[in-house]
């Protein structure tokens, strides 16, 4: 799976939401901002993200994703080279 194909998921199944995806074919990193995160935990938010390629996660196409997800203050709130990190 490619990194382009995951961003299409989550950008498709969270409306709004930008996600930076990262990765080497078996193992991935998103990014995700979106602003339907807000008011909710890490592990929700996290949660949601996961829903959008849970399929993938299922048939064994998507091995592995490790997920950040921000609301866009959160994401704003992070001075430059934090979210090169992120």
């Amino acid at each position: 799976m490619q990194p382009e194909t995951i961003r299409e998921l989550i950008e498709t199944g969270l409306p709004e939401s930008e996600a930076h995806v990262e990765g080497d074919g078996a193992h991935f990193m998103a990014v995700v901002v979106c602003p339907a995160f807000t008011g909710k935990s890490r592990l929700q938010k996290q949660q949601m993200v996961y829903d959008t390629v849970k399929s993938q996660l299922l048939d064994g196409s998507l091995h592995a994703l490790s997920i950040k997800a921000f609301t866009p203050d959160e994401f704003e709130a992070m001075d430059d080279d934090d979210q090169e990190g992120a």
